[in-house]
């Protein structure tokens, strides 16, 4: 079964009000077995519009990714992320197939 991902790229626009955001992410992650791949860091935009911040998360399956962002916990707080923040979430599944 393939893995799916949240990608998210974002702008914070005021970092001590995010903070409560990430700071409870870390229960609701666990709860579903989501695990860090990307978390900020350095980059190169080299094709189209960048953002500050890069994230990846990875869980097992794509059920599990959906049920982790539609959870009510993740809802709540959720709203705290879009009021300090401005950016773009994915979530899709991974490639399981064959490699070149």
């Amino acid at each position: 079964m393939a893995k799916a991902y949240w990608i998210a790229r974002v702008d914070v626009h005021d970092e001590d009000g995010y903070k409560p955001y990430s700071l409870a992410n870390a229960a609701i992650f666990k709860k579903y077995g989501g695990r860090f791949i990307v978390r900020g860091g350095p980059f190169e935009a080299v094709e189209g519009q960048a953002r500050n911040r890069n994230v990846v998360i990875e869980f097992a399956d794509l059920a599990t990714a959906k049920a982790c962002y539609n959870s009510p916990e993740y809802q709540a707080n959720l709203k705290i992320r879009l009021a300090h923040s401005t950016g773009e979430l994915v979530i899709v599944e991974g490639y399981d197939g064959p490699q070149p």
